[in-house]
C-alpha cells in the first residue's frame, strides 16, 4: 500500500520501567525451563499502559517540536488497557495538550495492535483529514505463572508521530503491506486475567508465515531484496523467532542487532516492535533503509519500509535513546513481581 502524499516520522520517544525480574529468578522459583531471554521489564505499582504511553507520547513531542495541539489524532495500541471502558488515547491526548479538537481511540490486534495504529494514523495524515497524528504501542503483559509466556512478557512502550514529508521528517514512509488471516495460537476471552496460546503452533503455522508474508509482500511491491535494507526489526516474541525469520528471508544478524531489545527488556507485546524501530532510528544514519514487520496473534502483520533522513541527527544527544531505558534498571525477586503485578490478591 502507498500513500497519495508521502507521510514520515517526526518525533519518537520511547519508555521502558525500571524494575527487573531476571530469567532466572523465575526459574529459580518454578524450574523446569531453560529462561528465553536475560531479563524482563516489570511496571510498579503506579504504572500501567496508559503512564508508559503518556511517557512516549511526551518524548515524541518533544523530539518533534511541534506543537501538540496540531495533533489531529491519538491512537494507543495495547492488550492491557487499565480500563474495560474508558478510552487510553483520551487520556494520553488530555495529558499531552492535544485536546480537545483531536480523534483519540484503543487499537486491538494483539501485538501488532501499534503498527494498526501507525496505518491510521498515516492515512489520515496522507489524505489530509489532519495535520500530524501520533500511534503509540505500549503494554503491561501478563503471563500467567509457571507458564511460558511468564518468562517473556514484559512492560514497556513507543510513541511516533506522523506528517508529510519535510525537511524535519526522521524518516519517511515508502509503502507497506498487511497480510492477515484468522490464526487462533493465542487468545484471551473476556473477564479471565492471564492469555492462553497454542504452544508450538504459535511459530507455525502463525508468526513465521505471517511475518515472512507480509515482509516479501512489501519487498515484492516495492522491488527490493533485503539487500537494499541497512536494518530490519521483526516482532520479538522471544530471542530465536525473530533472528530465524532473517535468516530465512536473507537478512543478516548486523541488520537486526541495533532493534533486537528483547532480550534485556522482554516481549512488551504491542510495544515490541515500536520499541525495536525506536532503538534502530537511535543508531540509524541518513540515507539508510529500514524494514519494520510486527506480529499480532490472531493472526496478522503489519509491514513498512522507512528511509531515514537528514533529520535524525536533529538533537540526538539531548533526547533520551531506548538503550538508557534498558540501561537504567532495578532489580526485583520473584515475591515483589507477583506483589506489584498483581499476581496474589489479599
Amino acid at each position: 500500500m502507498k500513500t497519495n502524499s508521502t507521510v514520515g516520522i517526526l518525533g519518537y520517544g520511547a519508555y521502558v520501567p525500571m524494575n527487573r525480574l531476571k530469567g532466572s529468578e523465575i526459574c529459580r522459583i518454578w524450574g523446569g525451563y531453560e529462561s528465553p531471554i536475560e531479563e524482563k521489564a516489570v511496571a510498579n505499582m503506579d504504572e500501567d499502559a496508559v503512564t508508559i504511553s503518556v511517557e512516549c507520547a511526551k518524548y515524541a513531542l518533544k523530539r518533534a517540536n511541534i506543537n501538540p495541539e496540531e495533533i489531529g489524532a491519538v491512537y494507543v495500541g495495547t492488550e492491557s488497557k487499565p480500563y474495560a471502558v474508558k478510552p487510553c488515547g483520551s487520556i494520553v491526548a488530555e495529558a499531552i495538550g492535544a485536546t480537545p479538537k483531536v480523534t483519540a481511540a484503543d487499537y486491538e490486534f494483539a501485538c501488532k495492535a501499534g503498527t494498526e495504529a501507525f496505518q491510521t494514523c498515516i492515512g489520515l495524515v496522507s489524505s489530509g483529514m489532519v495535520k500530524y497524528a501520533m500511534a503509540i504501542g505500549a503494554d503491561t503483559a501478563q503471563g500467567r505463572p509457571a507458564d511460558a509466556l511468564e518468562y517473556t512478557v514484559a512492560c514497556g512502550g513507543a510513541a511516533f508521530i506522523f506528517g508529510l514529508k519535510s525537511n524535519s521528517t526522521i524518516a519517511y514512509l515508502e509503502g507497506s503491506y498487511s497480510f492477515v488471516t484468522d490464526t487462533p495460537d493465542f487468545w484471551r476471552r473476556g473477564l479471565e486475567m492471564y492469555p492462553r496460546h497454542g504452544n508450538r503452533f504459535t511459530g507455525d503455522p502463525a508468526y513465521f508465515y505471517h511475518i515472512i508474508g507480509a515482509a516479501k509482500g512489501l519487498m515484492g511491491e516495492l522491488g527490493y531484496n533485503p539487500s537494499d535494507f541497512t536494518y530490519a526489526v521483526f516482532h520479538q516474541p522471544n530471542v530465536k523467532f525473530p533472528i530465524k525469520v532473517a535468516r530465512t528471508l536473507g537478512f543478516t544478524m548486523d541488520a537486526l542487532k541495533p532493534g533486537l531489545v528483547v532480550p534485556l527488556v522482554g516481549n512488551t507485546y504491542a510495544g515490541s516492535t515500536p520499541l525495536g524501530l525506536a532503538s534502530t532510528l537511535d543508531f540509524a544514519n541518513p540515507g539508510d533503509r529500514i524494514l519494520v514487520v510486527s506480529y499480532g496473534s490472531g493472526a496478522g502483520s503489519d509491514a513498512f519500509s522507512f528511509v531515514v533522513q537528514d533529520a535524525i541527527t536533529r538533537d540526538r544527544d539531548l533526547d533520551p535513546p531506548v538503550s538508557r531505558f534498558i540501561n537504567r534498571k532495578r532489580y526485583i525477586d520473584y515475591s515483589t513481581y507477583v506483589k506489584i503485578r498483581g499476581k496474589i490478591i489479599r
